[in-house]
């Protein structure tokens, strides 16, 4: 189990762990900053400067999975995380790699008041040789109450159990924070379980079209990025069959019956991926009343959106968007095409 502790910078998040792990039995602090410092040696520094925070760095949100999974491995127990997730694709990403290993979390929210979190970031003890100097360092920290703020106002009381601990010490939150795992009302986040391949996959996407031939794009909560709605074919099920029960599962749309094939693309494997078969079936057009039932919110999709084909093209991944522009174009034509990583071969 995981216990992430989140809040802006000031919210106590650091010293409430330490607390922390003399409430929980056999907990351990894994402090995330740590993988950080380790890509500032690893990566190339122009590298680094683009991204602006390690944050934004998907090796970094990877490792902080793989590092978390690998410590609940070797020691057991309970992982003590305290660390500051503002961003919803971001947690998402996170949460469901953890949940896809079988590892539960906690989120908790330290939110004091915003008048308290500028006063102990004013009066945060800092180390004297800091290259970029105090003023720059508090003023970081600063920079980043906005976010905070809009994060508090769109999804993060809405996901996390909250500790209002503007008047408690470190320790007194921490008994607060146990209390909450111990009896469950910091209930596990409800993040879909989407299993790690092991190796080559099979996956089916189905294409809904509007009254508009717009297509309809979801954001689901538990990978980074736009897709079609669709998965993993499962063992002995038929591709076209699986597509229907992930539209269904998704959307809560049902289809009739089986899509008609558009592309199979070959996905060649890009470690840590295993790459496989993507297969994107014909769903047909929707009615304006099914169209506007699409289920949302839900443990599956985040958002999703009926975009034309020049509008998919800033959401979905290069060979993601070559997949959908050549389904589009068997739609038109009548037949199937096979790609090669969004490639048409023959």
């Amino acid at each position: 189990m995981i216990v992430w502790i989140n809040g802006a910078f000031g919210a106590g998040k650091t010293t409430t762990a330490r607390e922390l792990i003399d409430l929980i039995p056999n907990s351990t602090i894994f402090d995330p900053e740590v993988v950080g410092g380790a890509l500032a040696h690893l990566l190339p520094p122009k590298h680094l400067a683009e991204a602006g925070d390690f944050q934004d760095l998907r090796i970094w949100r990877r490792l902080v999975i793989d590092t978390a999974a690998a410590m609940l491995a070797e020691l057991g127990g309970t992982l003590v995380v305290p660390m500051t997730l503002l961003r919803q694709e971001y947690r998402d990403e996170m949460f469901g790699g953890l949940a896809a290993r079988r590892i539960s979390v906690r989120h908790l929210l330290l939110a004091p008041a915003e008048t308290i979190l500028r006063e102990r970031i004013a009066g945060r003890e800092l180390p004297p040789d800091l290259p970029d100097g105090e003023l720059r360092v508090r003023q970081w920290a600063y920079d980043r109450i906005e976010p905070y703020r809009a994060a508090l106002a769109s999804w993060l009381t809405a996901d996390a159990h909250v500790v209002d601990n503007g008047a408690l010490t470190p320790y007194e939150t921490a008994v607060r924070i146990a209390g909450a795992v111990g009896s469950g009302s910091a209930a596990v986040c409800d993040i879909v379980q989407t299993p790690e391949p092991t190796g080559e996959t099979v996956a089916s996407g189905v294409l809904l079209f509007d009254e508009q031939d717009r297509v309809l794009l979801v954001d689901p909560t538990y990978k980074a990025g736009w897709e079609f709605p669709g998965g993993v074919v499962e063992p002995g099920e038929a591709p076209a069959r699986a597509g229907m029960r992930e539209v269904a599962e998704e959307t809560g749309i049902r289809l009739a019956e089986p899509p008609r094939l558009l592309v199979v693309d070959w996905e060649t494997p890009a470690p840590p991926g295993y790459g496989g078969l993507r297969l994107l079936f014909d769903g047909g057009r929707l009615d304006t009343a099914t169209a506007a039932g699409v289920l949302l919110p839900g443990p599956e999709l985040r958002d999703c959106r009926f975009v034309t084909e020049h509008e998919a093209a800033d959401l979905l991944p290069p060979v993601r968007y070559e997949r959908l522009r050549w389904a589009l174009r068997a739609r038109e034509r009548g037949a199937a095409h096979y790609l090669e990583a969004g490639v048409p071969v023959g």
